[in-house]
């Protein structure tokens, strides 16, 4: 297991932007898949992007594509989430998880290390 400790939430207007980032402790980042997900108040947890391994795969779920986008450097062992046009229903604690697999990455049980979450706020 990798230790995950996400930084970069906050106050953000609508339209705005943040970047969330997620650093990982350990010398095989290159080898997990990097997620983040989130869940907003009396929600459940919902992904939102994923990379995978070594071939930087990326997916999204529908309602940020084309706004967010992930990326990761693995020599600082960090995968970012760049999160542009944002809306308030984008208002969410997010969380940084890390798994072993490559496909059907929408799934939490996929991951098996998270972090401690960072709140976003996006006021209309």
């Amino acid at each position: 297991q990798v230790q995950l400790v996400e930084s970069g939430g906050g106050l953000v207007q609508a339209g705005g932007s943040l970047r969330l980032s997620c650093a990982a402790s350990g010398r095989t980042f290159s080898g997990y898949t990097m997620g983040w997900f989130r869940q907003a108040p009396g929600k459940e947890l919902e992904f939102v992007a994923a990379i995978t391994q070594n071939d930087g795969n990326t997916y999204y779920t529908a309602a940020v594509k084309g706004r967010f986008t992930i990326s990761r450097d693995n020599a600082k062992n960090t995968v970012y989430l760049q999160m542009n046009s944002l809306i308030p229903e984008d208002t969410a604690i997010y969380y940084c998880a890390a798994g072993l697999y490559s496909s059907n990455l929408y799934y939490a049980w996929k991951y098996n290390s998270w972090g401690q979450g960072t709140q976003v706020t996006v006021s209309s």
